[in-house]
């Protein structure tokens, strides 16, 4: 039988307590912010970049239907997948989310593995202007016809040190830069180094970090991706691109790029699986790696399910 510990309050701090989960797909997040969120009196605020979005379902791992009608879920099924998402907007709304919980007294638990959404909410992002669509639409037609490279040289022009830290192929990430630079009047990267991050305050954050053994961790992943495809993944992404178009940059995600090349014809199944079973294990190294740089996160050596007696001391000594 496991022991169940329940943080007293005497335990916490005078600022409302914010407990994170963070740790690579497939850790098991979602088992352990459900157990603290039943012994703390919490609410759940995703944090991942793929699960904000409206209709896709198998391949993001979102938590049950039962999950979340068992404990108040945020951030979840925010957008349709045909808006893009930054992390400044993410950052926006979860900001008054882990606000709006902690003033009814509950506890938020911020659970996922996105590191650039948890850093925006955290730690703030330079402040950067909003999107300019019509100029991002523009970049794009430019790059269909031409290609990326055409916006990297154009970078190049307006904003040297931005361009030599963004890869020539990673449009988005170009059109941006660019946008920005013509929105400021000057490069983005001067206008950004001159910016501070506004950190988000008035919390005691507790951060819990899930690192499981990596052959174990490999074996989970490589059974979700293949329950994905088992469960429809296919036929999930055929009624997305029918909906939205295949150049959806959301339908470009793990599992969903896959089930595109299926649906192409580039792929058999087996491939396509084997693809993304290899893909999102890269991706579980990235987020390691990323994690790891942040010496405020506690480690708990485990999957998320076996290690809630774990969690509980670190948050009691908080």
């Amino acid at each position: 039988m496991v022991e169940v510990l329940i943080a007293s309050p005497e335990h916490l701090k005078q600022e409302p307590l914010l407990v994170v989960i963070a740790g690579p797909t497939a850790s098991g997040k979602t088992a352990l912010s459900l157990q603290l969120a039943a012994a703390l009196t919490g609410e759940i605020v995703s944090c991942d970049s793929v699960a904000v979005y409206r209709e896709m379902e198998l391949g993001t791992a979102k938590p049950s239907r039962a999950e979340r009608a068992s404990v108040p879920h945020h951030m979840i099924d925010v957008v349709p997948p045909s808006t893009e998402y930054t992390a400044g907007d993410y950052a926006r709304a979860a900001r008054a989310a882990v606000q709006d919980i902690a003033a009814r007294g509950r506890v938020p638990i911020v659970t996922g593995g996105t590191g650039l959404y948890l850093r925006a909410l955290l730690d703030g992002l330079s402040p950067v202007p909003q999107r300019d669509e019509a100029l991002r639409q523009r970049l794009r037609d430019a790059a269909e016809r031409s290609g990326p490279a055409l916006l990297h040289r154009l970078l190049r022009r307006v904003d040297p040190v931005a361009a030599a830290a963004i890869h020539a192929n990673d449009a988005p990430k170009l059109i941006r830069a660019i946008e920005v630079s013509a929105m400021e009047g000057r490069p983005m990267s001067e206008a950004w180094s001159e910016r501070k991050p506004e950190p988000l305050t008035g919390f005691n954050i507790v951060q819990l970090g899930l690192k499981p053994q990596r052959e174990s961790l490999y074996a989970r992943i490589n059974q979700r991706c293949q329950q994905m495809f088992d469960d429809g993944l296919v036929a999930e992404t055929t009624e997305l691109v029918s909906r939205y178009g295949a150049e959806t940059r959301a339908l470009n995600a793990l599992g969903y790029a896959e089930a595109q090349a299926i649906l192409r014809g580039d792929m058999t199944e087996a491939e396509a699986i084997a693809k993304a079973q290899q893909g999102h294990r890269n991706y579980s190294k990235r987020q390691g790696t990323w994690f790891r740089r942040d010496p405020r996160i506690h480690w708990l050596h485990g999957f998320g399910g076996d290690v809630f007696n774990q969690a509980m001391v670190v948050v009691k000594k908080q």
